[in-house]
């Protein structure tokens, strides 16, 4: 187990917890609500503002931007890359979720003007999303990752990350049944979580959402990407024992509940990672 970058993710989460950085997310209107209660539970403040307006403002005083494009519409596009060139301008952390990306030809011109005209801190999608991005053969189940893609081995996956992390110069976030981050030339896997998060609308979301907290409180951004993986990966754990058999619904809610009471103790017994 990485020692080193367990003690580093549990130091980031109390930074986050005593800086309460400004987290400004443009999301989808399927997840924003649950984006913005993890993000309080993470001890972050959470600010959704995708008006063209005001989004660079708001970037302007925010400490990470998180762009998320589940519910793609033409008006918000221009609110992602103005808000995304003004935080390239202040040095804000960039977080990327590309939802759906390869589905439609809309989300897939959408993906490349935003990696073409943002530079982007931290990628984070599932293996077809992040297969479509590298330019590899993939094929989407919606906003899924499709079943064909989720059986990519975890040398495949380790590979793909790596090279794109090199060749977007960023942090490249792989979630799905292991994760797989990478900068390109560290890597870890991560193994904790629950088969039951894949049933709960937007948990991918809420791991971006939770990566831009951690990133605003740290300038070691591959380190940020584990904090907010792990905890949620973590918190999927804690709910499934706790709520798994009451529903969906109670699983939902305690996500959120083991999110505001994560702490040292919890990662450290909890956490399965494995430095490549």
């Amino acid at each position: 187990m990485g020692k080193e970058i367990v003690k580093k993710v549990c130091e980031l989460l109390k930074d986050v917890r005593n800086q309460k950085p400004l987290v400004h997310n443009i999301t989808n209107y399927v997840t924003v609500n649950d984006c913005a209660n993890i993000l309080l539970a993470m001890g972050v403040s959470p600010i959704m503002a995708d008006d063209i307006k005001e989004s660079a403002d708001i970037t302007k005083i925010s400490d990470a931007l998180v762009i998320n494009i589940g519910t793609l519409n033409e008006r918000t596009i221009e609110s992602m890359i103005a808000s995304g060139k003004k935080a390239n301008e202040l040095n804000i952390p960039v977080v990327f979720d590309p939802v759906g990306s390869g589905a439609s030809e809309f989300r897939n011109s959408t993906t490349k003007r935003i990696l073409e005209e943002v530079r982007i801190d931290v990628l984070r999608g599932n293996m077809s999303e992040i297969k479509f991005i590298s330019g590899l053969e993939s094929t989407t189940k919606g906003v899924d990752a499709s079943e064909s893609d989720m059986k990519s081995g975890n040398e495949e996956g380790i590979n793909v990350a790596k090279n794109l992390a090199n060749k977007l110069n960023c942090i490249v976030a792989i979630t799905g049944v292991t994760d797989i981050v990478s900068d390109g030339k560290r890597t870890v896997m991560l193994a904790n979580g629950t088969k039951m998060l894949a049933n709960v609308t937007g948990t991918g979301c809420m791991t971006s959402a939770l990566i831009g907290g951690a990133c605003g409180a740290t300038n070691d951004y591959f380190i940020g990407a584990i904090a907010g993986i792990v905890s949620m990966g973590i918190a999927g754990e804690i709910s499934f024992e706790k709520s798994g058999e009451i529903g969906l619904g109670s699983f939902r809610v305690g996500i959120i509940d083991a999110i505001s009471n994560m702490n040292s103790d919890v990662i450290i017994n909890m956490v399965k990672v494995q430095e490549i």
